[in-house]
């Protein structure tokens, strides 16, 4: 049986953004761009928490070692330039200083969607993975910011 090769996260997200980019015009010209955001929001939402859901039972549980662990799978093929800035039993902070992910979006004509295709999961994932983490980000290269801020912490009382 002829084995699949396996796709970087950044060549599966090319090939969502071009599935999904006609959805969401068909989607736009029946009920609006409200609306198809919306719909394209939520679809990501779970399906990234699904993910993060699997993830942590593949890893044997969803933890903040576990979550550092998973940084190759984003990066690989220098998607990612991240800069660590702490790293900790109770925390995470980096900076992303490059996004392949954003230019790719642009390439595909999707850059004012890339935020809602990509950066969008990043909650939504961490939910699934790790409940007991939260994720504070307030800017993002994919909506103009000169770096991504992530800092993730263990909630109170986790």
């Amino acid at each position: 049986m002829l084995e699949e090769p396996e796709l970087s996260l950044l060549a599966r997200r090319r090939v969502e953004g071009e599935i999904l980019k006609p959805v969401y015009e068909a989607l736009r010209e029946r009920l609006g761009e409200a609306a198809a955001r919306e719909i394209l929001s939520l679809a990501i939402k779970r399906t990234a928490r699904a993910t993060g859901q699997k993830l942590a039972l593949e890893m044997g549980g969803g933890d903040l070692a576990n979550l550092i662990a998973l940084q190759p799978l984003w990066q690989k093929g220098q998607a990612l330039t991240v800069e660590v800035l702490a790293q900790d039993a109770a925390r995470f902070d980096y900076n992303v200083t490059h996004c392949a992910y954003a230019a790719m979006y642009r390439q595909i004509g999707l850059g004012e969607m890339g935020f809602l295709l990509s950066c969008n999961r990043d909650e939504a994932f961490i939910e699934g993975f790790a409940p007991n983490i939260e994720l504070t980000r307030t800017q993002t290269l994919m909506e103009g910011a000169p770096f991504c801020d992530f800092r993730y912490r263990i909630r109170a009382g986790s």
